[in-house]
């Protein structure tokens, strides 16, 4: 290994990991690991690259030094950002994993128990009968989650880096506010998200900012696509700010309407969730019963919205195509492993299908603390209320909220310059 004080984490860091992966390695009797998830490799090296796609790997050994197989061109990555001294790269027209059979060869591993990541994403098929082909003389072993076990629970070095990574995320909703406006189309108000992120801090995530308006707010995980903002329309935006591959992530809600009754009584169901659940959340709960707390308050019997996905996941270092480690865990029923200090999580108490036809979020990506939970965030939870503009195209056909059925929603006021967001405990 390689010290160097140039890296996201302090040297010392990277040596615990390691050290946790071969106490995982000696409890699986692996003599070796083949590490080729992007997320993984980041954790263990702070290699990173977007040319992920082409076949690399960590080779990890129980006692000796560890090694990369890299794409000739992401060598430089290896030697720029991480402590790995050596290398095995191929060419573009080489065999990748033939590299790496014969690195195992001359590392003096082709005969060991050798574990692996099966459930890798950029270790295809083809490449895994590949190395079961020519790797005769040792043995395969799938070894997923050997590296997921340590970045499950986050150190303070981390939770430091998804601070930052919350200050983007926090700054990007706000330009997201300003820019909601009746007139403006998706794609400005993506671009603004984007352009204060960016400045801000925050690096390219994984993904880019979910905005959809009107009718769009139904189809799940859709991107801008140009569609123009209409009066007595609303505004759904979801955004995870990044730092160093580490992500934090939020939803929030823009109304061009006064609310009504169900689109009101909505907005206080999710804030219920997220304030019950918040409470609830401590070191020994199991993710069942988070899950099940969330899924409770959100159903009703008016059929007013529900939550048709999992309640929450895990969220951490992320690469494309996906911001969260939902992978590693998620809050669904069933499950019963219990939460421990040190976990983040992107709660997601959202509701698809208000009034039938409306797709609307809030949501707060927290730490598991020593006694409970705390919030990355401090921006207010509440639906924001801008102005329509003339007269409407899409009459309210609901009964709007009287003021009197709870706390009053937030309003904003024209003009976008003006718009102040007061903050509050998420």
């Amino acid at each position: 290994m390689k010290q160097r004080d140039d890296m996201t984490f302090p040297f010392e860091e990277y040596e615990r990991r390691l050290n946790q992966l071969r106490e995982q390695m000696e409890v699986r009797k692996l003599d070796a690991v083949i590490i080729s998830d992007p997320e993984n490799l980041m954790y263990l090296t702070d290699y990173q690259t977007t040319g992920y796609s082409f076949f690399q790997a960590l080779v990890v050994p129980l006692a000796d030094e560890p090694f990369m197989v890299t794409r000739y061109l992401e060598e430089s990555n290896v030697h720029a950002r991480t402590w790995v001294e050596r290398t095995r790269p191929y060419p573009d027209t080489g065999d990748a994993i033939q590299m790496l059979v014969e690195s195992l060869r001359e590392f003096g591993l082709s005969n060991k128990d050798i574990g692996y990541e099966r459930n890798s994403y950029f270790f295809p098929a083809y490449h895994q009968d590949a190395i079961h082909t020519t790797f005769s003389s040792g043995r395969l072993l799938d070894c997923f989650g050997i590296v997921e076990h340590g970045r499950l629970r986050k150190s303070q070095y981390e939770i430091e880096i998804m601070r930052k990574a919350a200050k983007a995320t926090e700054a990007g909703m706000r330009a997201g506010f300003e820019a909601c406006k009746v007139g403006a189309t998706e794609n400005e108000i993506g671009g603004a998200i984007c352009d204060a992120m960016f400045r801000a801090g925050g690096e390219p995530p994984a993904v880019l900012p979910y905005v959809t308006s009107g009718p769009r707010t139904m189809i799940g995980h859709a991107t801008w696509e140009g569609r123009t903002v209409e009066e007595n329309e609303h505004v759904f935006l979801e955004i995870g700010g990044c730092y160093r591959r580490y992500h934090t992530a939020m939803m929030r809600t823009v109304f061009f309407n006064e609310l009504t009754q169900k689109q009101y009584a909505a907005q206080e169901r999710m804030k219920l969730a997220l304030r019950e659940v918040k409470k609830a959340i401590r070191p020994g709960i199991t993710v069942s019963d988070t899950d099940n707390l969330v899924r409770n308050i959100l159903k009703t019997n008016d059929e007013n919205g529900k939550l048709v996905t999992r309640s929450g996941y895990s969220i951490g270092i992320a690469f494309p195509p996906s911001w969260d480690e939902g992978y590693i865990l998620s809050l669904m029923q069933g499950d019963s492993q219990i939460l421990l200090p040190g976990m983040t999580f992107h709660i997601i108490p959202w509701l698809w299908g208000v009034d039938g036809k409306q797709t609307m979020g809030i949501s707060d990506t927290i730490m598991v603390t020593e006694n409970g939970c705390e919030s990355f965030f401090m921006l207010d939870q509440d639906f924001v209320i801008k102005p329509s503009t003339g007269k409407s195209k899409k009459p309210v056909t609901d009964t709007p909220a009287k003021p009197a059925s709870g706390p009053k929603t937030k309003a904003i006021v024209e003009p976008a310059t003006d718009l102040q967001v007061k903050a509050g405990k998420a």
